[in-house]
């Protein structure tokens, strides 16, 4: 038996990067997964890559008529929800003598509302069906500061700390529900391809990168992926209010 079968799985930011590729996992574990994105015609393809137990839903994260629309459609077609990703996220390359509030509020609408609508209407949902698992993803960003990326530390830093009130909230109610954040280090997506043509030569960026990893490599989506199914099953099931690094030991420096 896989561990996630049966269970109901949905993922925000899904049509590409982290959220794919932990659709893919859980997909491949025995969920249904839900894929949520603005992107519809990747979420779509995706979806129809994956075939049965797998569907596509617009969502943007940023709109909580739209999280409840989602939510509540989902419960409906498939009797609950068990497992919650919030992965959408974004990041702009800025200081804090650059970042302009524009770019401030986009970062925080995305990366900090996104997973506080996500969790609020998660719980709603959960707590009358049997419980289940919220991942939040956080970033090392969340723990640790980057000069350039003054926005998404702020936003990440916010979802480490909202994971841990969820995770109390839900155990001192009773309601089943684990809560954990998982904080990658630099993983092989589409947003470090951008952190590394902004900073000028890509490749060297990436090198820069790489070196300063313990495990001298920018990680995998897979690896992620990985810690994804492991909170969102019951393996994890004595596990909630934690901080899972995917780091290759960056934060162990």
């Amino acid at each position: 038996m896989q561990r996630l079968e049966g269970k109901i799985a949905l993922i925000t930011g899904a049509a590409m990067g982290l959220g794919a590729a932990s659709a893919r996992r859980l997909h491949r574990e025995g969920a249904f997964v839900v894929l949520t994105d603005r992107k519809v015609e990747e979420g779509q393809k995706l979806a129809a890559e994956l075939g049965e137990r797998a569907e596509f839903r617009a969502l943007d994260v940023t709109q909580e008529a739209e999280w409840i629309a989602v939510i509540d459609a989902v419960v409906a077609a498939h009797g609950k929800l068990d497992v919650l990703v919030n992965n959408a996220g974004v990041g702009v390359v800025a200081d804090i003598e650059n970042t302009t509030i524009e770019q401030w509020r986009f970062v925080h609408a995305v990366n900090v509302e996104g997973v506080f609508f996500g969790c609020k209407h998660g719980v709603r949902v959960m707590k009358g069906g049997g419980g289940g698992s919220i991942v939040n993803l956080s970033s090392v960003a969340g723990i640790i500061g980057a000069s350039n990326l003054a926005a998404y530390c702020s936003s990440k830093g916010a979802v480490r700390t909202l994971t841990k009130s969820v995770a109390m909230h839900c155990a001192r109610m009773g309601y089943g529900i684990r809560c954990n954040s998982i904080h990658p280090a630099f993983i092989e997506t589409p947003m470090v391809d951008e952190l590394a043509r902004a900073m000028g030569d890509a490749a060297r960026a990436r090198a820069g990168l790489a070196k300063g990893i313990p495990l001298g490599r920018i990680g995998d989506p897979e690896d992620v992926a990985a810690a994804v199914a492991y909170l969102a099953s019951d393996d994890a099931r004595f596990v909630t209010g934690a901080e899972l690094a995917v780091d290759g030991g960056l934060l162990a420096q």
